[in-house]
């Protein structure tokens, strides 16, 4: 077995398993509101997170209270607000435009990382083919889209972006697992007043079989990603993650089309495959 086929495959699960979480999510928004599939999607995979990393995040909670070390606790609470808008401003893209089409746009906020921290002049290039795509996407396409499924998913690409850089300020202060399970408590905590009130309203959220759905949309979405991507970039350079990741939004739209009936013209394929160029080319010049 080559030593990047491993990897690769676990990369390429992760993928599908945050994209077919979505394509549940979608399926659920006719039963309960965006806002409280991603209450129930937070604290699912806040829940199974403190099962398995609970004792080193508290560990760690107890240490910054000790050392009164708030710039450690604002950067915690800043990656789980980031966390909670970015999981929240998507499903709200995704009830209004296709799948892929969300997906596309919020990689804008990726490749905006990847672009500003390069110097090479190639990606200028990539800049521009992932702007051109975008652009395809939203005024180009011959169907009328979405401008709130737009800002939604725009939002959701400038979380991202602002996820990364606080991923990697998190990792840095707390061992393990530790930081990102306090991160994901308070993006469950930032997303549960909206979801309440809205599950409140239709009473449908707190039913049997929709708790079942959130956890696994949890589990699919949240949980296995995250635990795979820890895996993989163990194994392989960041930059060849970038480019493997850039598939997203490919696999996003081959979601919607097959679970949710979600058609794409011809030129939307494009608008997808250029955002995907872009991203991998951004990715391997980083």
């Amino acid at each position: 077995m080559a030593p990047t086929t491993l990897p690769a495959a676990l990369v390429l699960t992760g993928v599908v398993s945050v994209q077919f979480g979505a394509g549940v999510a979608d399926k659920l928004f006719g039963t309960v509101s965006p806002a409280s599939v991603t209450t129930l999607r937070l604290w699912s995979a806040a829940l199974v997170m403190l099962i398995f990393g609970g004792r080193s995040a508290v560990r760690s909670a107890a240490d910054i209270a000790r050392r009164k070390a708030w710039l450690d606790a604002a950067t915690t609470i800043s990656f789980g607000v980031t966390l909670g808008v970015m999981n929240f401003s998507i499903y709200q893209a995704f009830a209004r435009i296709p799948l892929g089409v969300a997906v596309t746009i919020e990689f804008l906020g990726p490749l905006t990382v990847s672009v500003a921290s390069s110097r090479h002049r190639w990606d200028l290039l990539w800049a521009a083919l992932g702007a051109l795509g975008v652009v395809l996407l939203t005024g180009a396409t011959g169907r009328h889209v979405s401008l709130a499924g737009v800002g939604w998913a725009a939002l959701a690409g400038a979380c991202w972006a602002a996820y990364i850089l606080l991923s990697r300020a998190n990792g840095r202060r707390f061992p393990g697992p530790a930081g990102l399970v306090m991160a994901m408590v308070v993006a469950a905590l930032v997303v549960t007043p909206p979801g309440v009130t809205a599950g409140v309203g239709s009473r449908s959220m707190f039913r049997a079989p929709v708790l079942a759905e959130g956890a696994a949309i949890g589990v699919l979405s949240s949980v296995v990603p995250y635990w795979l991507e820890l895996e993989v970039l163990r194994r392989i350079p960041a930059r060849v993650f970038g480019v493997w990741m850039s598939l997203e939004p490919a696999v996003a739209a081959l979601i919607g089309l097959v679970m949710l009936g979600q058609h794409l013209s011809v030129v939307e394929w494009f608008a997808i495959v250029c955002v995907i160029v872009a991203c991998a080319g951004s990715a391997r010049s980083a």
